[in-house]
């Protein structure tokens, strides 16, 4: 028993009997209702499960059980409320109630999700409007026809310009494939790579080869790859007569203005490569991966 306290109302002139601990005894007096009305509740669930079992077992049919909507909610719902009574369930597998709850939980959020509501069409004049000014002036895009909207007054976004916007059809570009295809002839690529050496130096080769023939032009090396440097080398490679259209390098730091301005006069028009995009000059990186070729190590 609680302990009590006996304290004085001197309002009314009597004792009065206080429990200490009160909030205790109604939270247990409340879980003891809930408790038998629990009880009795799963007690029904019991029964109710054979029942509609029963139910549906009763039905006339020539092949398997047939199991209507109801049936299948009932016994989620009844899942739902008491997992442990999943066992009960025999003219189903246990995993199918759970798959038709999962069903149902991916069906209900699917509803409750729906769209009630869709944005607001856009007027026909501005459309026609958006259409007319594209088409009239090919060289704007959707940011500058929508700047032009907003000083007329007309306040939409800018994805809704680009939305009606005229399609152009433009021919199209070649890739980058089409391209070394069909200039091989007046295409060569240089790369640089790293040569270890038996005294643990490092020395920088730099391989230049032509298209047209897949032929290695020249290799050098050095422990001091600059830009000048490698200028030189390609003067070297390619006489005046002789010198290719195009040439493609990587992003290397090394390729600097000196080398730059080098081709430039010779001519040649420089193509450096994408980043991280080793395959658009595979011809020499091939050369350069094969150690039979050139990735010896050097003596020095």
């Amino acid at each position: 028993m609680p302990p009590e306290n006996l304290i004085r109302d001197d309002a009314r002139g009597r004792m009065v009997m206080e429990t200490a601990d009160g909030h205790t005894f109604l939270t247990r007096l409340l879980l003891v209702i809930r408790s038998r009305f629990t009880r009795r509740a799963r007690l029904e669930a019991e029964n109710l499960i054979p029942r509609q079992q029963l139910v549906v077992l009763r039905r006339k049919s020539a092949t398997r059980v047939r199991l209507w909507n109801i049936d299948r909610l009932l016994l989620v719902w009844l899942y739902r409320l008491y997992p442990s009574l999943l066992d009960a369930i025999i003219i189903v597998q246990p995993e199918t109630v759970i798959r038709w709850h999962r069903r149902g939980f991916r069906a209900y959020w699917r509803w409750k999700s729906r769209q009630l509501g869709s944005r607001p069409m856009t007027d026909s004049g501005i459309r026609a409007l958006i259409r007319r000014m594209s088409r009239e002036n090919p060289l704007w895009g959707a940011p500058r026809i929508h700047g032009e909207l907003l000083m007329l007054g007309i306040e939409v976004a800018e994805s809704t310009v680009g939305r009606y916007m005229v399609r152009r059809r433009r021919p199209p570009s070649q890739g980058w494939k089409t391209f070394l295809r069909n200039h091989a002839a007046g295409i060569a690529s240089l790369d640089l790579f790293v040569v270890r050496t038996i005294s643990f130096k490092l020395l920088y080769g730099l391989v230049i080869l032509r298209h047209a023939r897949r032929r290695l032009v020249t290799i050098a090396v050095t422990d001091n790859p600059t830009a000048q440097w490698i200028a030189g080398q390609v003067t070297d490679a390619f006489p005046w007569d002789e010198a290719p259209s195009h040439l493609i390098r990587d992003r290397d730091g090394a390729f600097g203005s000196a080398y730059t301005r080098r081709i430039r006069a010779m001519g040649i028009r420089d193509h450096p490569t994408a980043p991280h995009s080793p395959w658009q000059n595979g011809h020499v990186e091939r050369l350069i991966v094969d150690p039979s070729r050139i990735s010896r190590p050097c003596c020095f």
